[in-house]
């Protein structure tokens, strides 16, 4: 078998010989058209490299991948949607590391290379730290949605900062205008969307080391630098500001929150939501005609470049063979990227790809914004244990949206961590 490169210059094919090739299976949460584009993807590598490929997907990928594993029965290559499981996993030596060089790949050909490492690189059996995740499809969070026939009526231009944004909501405040539509109703899952601007405000208020810090509860959530961030959310949703005023915000479903931009007259001008929502906007709406958004932007004072929270998958080796860190390398190639960028529903790091090859200009104009980071941070309630990430922190914020102080709020969600402990 000849030697696949590592530093990401190129993917080496197999030699001829057919004994050469192996069986790889890769086992991850997509089905449906997401199972039909990552197998043309997958199908690529199966031709260039002569091994055999099969994917299995499920919708309880994360019960079923632990259950394989503790079987001795795990895939060779398995696709996690969070990296809190893979971190797990890792620990308990049911992950194999990358190959040595994949993080300064990572580092030189990924945008903000070094948060994607951090967010691959867990503590094995060993108490040693590794790499042992890779990147590959990830969605984009800090958006902001508008209307831009609205924004032309009114004489609104596009903020650049965070100061700029501030003051277009005071602007429109002035004019006589509701600048936001936030909801944040979602069934069982009520509040998180608030959580989501509270780990934008983290990003854009304190350092990465500190939004990690946070995340793994070094930080508290009583921290006024946690509090701050919270309040920095509050600023969003006083009663002048926000549609229906403060109270309405947790009663308003998350669905049906970003309709008021596009009444006559608009109730609303600005939402904030991540790269799903169109989705939920009326039917026929034309995102880059009738909707578009613009980046969540940072304080221009504070110096923290550009952050972006986002999610995404990441691939890992649960069952090694050569054929597995084949796929990994073959990963690292442009042509692993443009091939589904070329379908839907993809967004890359990767800075050798060629953007010509997106499909949807709209994925194109986020992956933009993605390549243009500076800081790239996992979706910070995700990562926490669920009983505070899908839990407390989701009621926190509807009893902070009702009226409850950050303070308040920052105490009952620490004391459920705590009792965790």
């Amino acid at each position: 078998m000849k030697k696949s490169l590592y530093a990401g210059v190129a993917f080496v094919a197999l030699g001829a010989g057919a004994a050469q090739a192996e069986d790889v299976t890769v086992f991850g949460p997509w089905l449906g058209p997401d199972q039909e584009m990552v197998e043309t993807v997958l199908a690529d590598f199966a031709e260039k490299s002569g091994h055999n490929v099969s994917y299995v997907g499920s919708d309880s990928f994360e019960q079923q991948i632990m259950v394989d594993a503790e079987a001795g029965s795990a895939p060779n290559v398995s696709v996690f949607p969070q990296p809190g499981l893979a971190s797990d996993m890792a620990s308990r030596g049911f992950l194999t590391p990358l190959k040595d060089g994949t993080g300064d790949w990572i580092k030189e050909n990924y945008a903000a290379g070094q948060s994607w490492v951090d967010l691959g690189s867990y503590t094995g059996p060993d108490g040693e730290d590794d790499l042992y995740g890779f990147f590959y499809k990830v969605d984009v969070k800090s958006l902001v949605w508008y209307v831009p026939e609205n924004f032309e009526d009114a004489g609104y231009e596009v903020p650049e900062t965070l100061e700029d944004l501030k003051a277009l909501t005071e602007q429109m405040v002035e004019d006589g205008e509701t600048p936001w539509c936030i909801g944040l109703g979602s069934g069982g899952a009520t509040g998180w969307p608030a959580t989501d601007w509270v780990e934008d405000m983290m990003l854009r208020t304190q350092s990465p080391e500190d939004y990690d810090a946070w995340v793994s509860n070094e930080l508290p959530f009583t921290d006024p630098k946690v509090t701050g961030a919270i309040d920095e959310f509050g600023w969003f949703i006083e009663d002048a500001r926000v549609a229906g005023g403060r109270g309405a915000v947790a009663s308003t479903d998350f669905r049906d929150s970003p309709k008021g931009l596009f009444a006559s007259p608009p109730q609303c001008y600005m939402h904030h939501q991540a790269s799903f929502i169109p989705a939920f906007f009326p039917e026929g709406t034309e995102v880059g005609l009738d909707a578009d958004f613009f980046y969540f932007p940072a304080y221009a004072e504070k110096d923290l470049g550009k952050p972006v929270l986002g999610a995404g998958t990441l691939w890992a080796i649960t069952n090694e063979n050569q054929a597995a860190h084949d796929l990994i390398a073959y990963l690292q190639t442009p042509d692993a990227h443009e091939i589904w960028m070329g379908l839907k529903g993809f967004l890359t790091p990767h800075t050798g790809v060629d953007l010509d090859k997106f499909s949807d200009p709209t994925l194109r104009a986020m992956n933009e914004i993605l390549l243009d980071a500076t800081t790239f941070r996992f979706d910070g309630s995700d990562l926490m244990p669920g009983g505070v990430g899908a839990g407390t922190f989701w009621t926190g914020m509807v009893d902070y949206a009702g009226g409850a102080s950050s303070e308040e709020v920052g105490k009952q969600i620490q004391d459920s961590w705590d009792a965790l402990k």
